[in-house]
């Protein structure tokens, strides 16, 4: 029991580290930097894949099984400086402007410099605008609002703020006494904390696996094509370890770890799913199995590229997903329990 609880609190720390460096998708150098530091003090070898991702050999010989997670997030750029220096958004991946508004945020500068700022509705103020609560969220209708002394198109300018500037939302992360996660981005935060946990379990136990294991840490997974490229010759099996969907019409809880059978690409490989689902049952995991009805993942995408291989994808259970997320402790174990079952 002690061994397990080292285990999670050393992930439940690196999803904290993880949490708290900005990395929407395409801005991401300094969250791979740290996952190659903390893989090498792990005892590894990471590389850094072309497309800026990591990717690691954690051990094992024969069928090669890629498991991927991503640490890109949801976030959004400068579309537009304003004359009366506000900024107007786009959206980075699937970011929703219904629960961005009053989050705060940072802005960056190709030049290195960071401020701070709040996404407001337009006009946010409730005992001025008569029609906010009838005002539809939508990246036309939020704005940005510097916590700067700018007044012009030519003050916010003059920050080295542009067009194209990486806007990050706050996460806001939390870990409770009763064991829940919140936080932005738990998606997919949390399970790239989770493969380094197993990284370390493999290490320190000086594990022999049954197939050699990848760990690839994709970084445009948010907008699609994540592990489109990247994947070793020898790999016969994909596996993302991705959020587990939570929701009307799903088994899956936040305690509970999450086997796919389905998304919205069309089914998972039957054998990896049933190899989960039976490794799952023989060592007592609390799982779901469910379809998540909006949803793609990075083992989609290597499929979509043309990498012939069976795929499957788990991950922890994940409330409200892409807005303020939560799982829990349990989750977290149930996911690190699978992976070793399934890999050992």
């Amino acid at each position: 029991m002690k061994r397990e609880k080292k285990y999670i609190e050393y992930i439940l720390k690196q999803a904290e580290a993880l949490l708290a460096i900005d990395s929407p998708s395409g801005f991401t150098e300094k969250v791979t930097d740290y996952l190659c530091e903390e893989y090498k003090r792990l005892g590894y070898k990471p590389v850094k894949t072309k497309k800026g991702g990591v990717l690691v050999e954690i051990g094992g010989k024969g069928n090669a099984v890629l498991t991927m997670a991503h640490v890109d997030t949801l976030g959004g750029m400068v579309a537009e400086i304003k004359i009366n220096g506000r900024l107007r958004l786009t959206k980075v991946g699937g970011l929703n402007a219904n629960n961005i508004e009053t989050e705060n945020c940072r802005i960056y500068t190709l030049d290195g410099k960071v401020y701070e700022g709040t996404v407001q509705l337009t006009d946010a103020s409730i005992h001025v605008n008569g029609d906010y609560q009838k005002s539809e969220r939508t990246f036309d209708s939020v704005e940005v609002l510097l916590d700067e002394k700018v007044s012009s198109r030519e003050d916010v300018k003059a920050l080295g703020i542009e067009n194209g500037s990486f806007v990050c939302m706050d996460p806001r992360t939390r870990i409770t006494e009763s064991g829940y996660i919140k936080s932005r981005f738990l998606d997919d935060k949390l399970s790239t904390a989770i493969l380094l946990g197993f990284a370390k379990y493999v290490k320190d136990e000086d594990l022999k696996l049954s197939r050699k294991v990848y760990q690839h840490i994709t970084v445009f997974e948010e907008v699609g094509h994540g592990a489109c490229a990247s994947a070793p010759e020898d790999v016969e099996e994909l596996l993302s370890v991705d959020m587990g969907c939570v929701g009307e019409g799903l088994e899956c809880t936040d305690r509970q770890v999450s086997i796919c059978v389905k998304d919205g690409h069309g089914p998972y490989h039957y054998d990896v799913v049933k190899g989960l689902i039976q490794a799952a049952k023989d060592n007592h995991i609390d799982y779901a199995a469910d379809v998540y009805p909006y949803y793609g993942s990075d083992a989609d995408a290597a499929l979509s590229a043309g990498i012939d291989a069976r795929h499957g994808l788990i991950g922890p259970g994940v409330y409200a997903s892409h807005g303020y997320e939560r799982s829990h402790k349990d989750a977290v174990a149930a996911t690190l329990e699978l992976l070793k079952a399934y890999l050992a």
